[in-house]
């Protein structure tokens, strides 16, 4: 753990109990990490720990729901309990539903969208950030998706998913908030990116997607373990470094 005598590494991933988040926290656990499971539903959240502790995998269950600042809290407290943090993979989102054409789009559609993929993201962080400083060498990885890169909306519309006024523009912020974290803790040691998992099949686009969540997972899986003095404030998929 990140302040024990215990030479594990502790990781807790948002949105880990089904789809891209439960194969981050699964690989992440594989390479040694100790996994919290942080996820609102305490009975997928259960079930996945029970799944990943069935395969031999040291993993928790942290009760969370990044909307709420109670929530954050006391998850935070539980990992301090835990004996602190190393990694943070903020996954957890919401698409926000249908329609999306910004002609047709609520108000309070794109806000629930809003509170979730990005207010979420800033309020989970900031809640942990006490305890990935006291870490040796702390990680953040956000996980976002290239229909947030204004650069491939702009240039190839067609390859980057259709019109999307709610979910799409909360990942063009995440991005535009990353490279925010990244400048104010570059004097740290703590290394903040930002990562794309490609199309993969979740419950978001109702399984449409060509990759799988493992196939998805990988990219961060790489952000999460990197060297020391590694890069941070980038935006990449697999493929390598993507344009913002």
């Amino acid at each position: 753990m990140a302040n024990s005598t215990d030479s594990t590494k502790t990781a807790l991933v948002t949105g880990a109990n089904k789809g891209i988040g439960y194969e981050i926290a699964a690989g992440l656990a594989r390479l040694g990490f100790r996994v919290g499971i942080g996820a609102r539903d305490a009975g997928r959240r259960e079930e996945a720990v029970a799944k990943l502790r069935a395969e031999g995998l040291d993993v928790f269950g942290v009760p969370l729901d990044v909307t709420d600042d109670a929530s954050v809290a006391a998850a935070a407290t539980q990992l301090a309990e835990h004996g602190g943090l190393d990694v943070l993979v903020n996954n957890a989102a919401i698409t926000g539903g249908m329609p999306q054409e910004p002609t047709m789009v609520s108000a309070d559609q794109v806000l629930a969208v809003v509170d979730t993929n990005v207010i979420g993201v800033i309020r989970v962080t900031n809640a942990l950030l006490p305890l990935l400083r006291q870490a040796p060498s702390p990680r953040i990885v956000n996980v976002s998706s290239t229909v947030g890169s204004l650069t491939l909306q702009t240039a190839q519309a067609d390859a980057v998913g259709p019109i999307s006024a709610a979910y799409s523009p909360t990942k063009s912020y995440l991005n535009a908030i990353t490279i925010q974290y990244a400048k104010e803790l570059a004097d740290t040691n703590i290394l903040i990116n930002v990562g794309c998992p490609g199309y993969v099949a979740t419950d978001l686009n109702n399984h449409q997607g060509l990759r799988t969540p493992e196939q998805g997972a990988a990219i961060f899986l790489e952000l999460a373990t990197l060297p020391d003095g590694g890069p941070s404030g980038t935006f990449r998929d697999e493929s390598g470094i993507q344009p913002w």
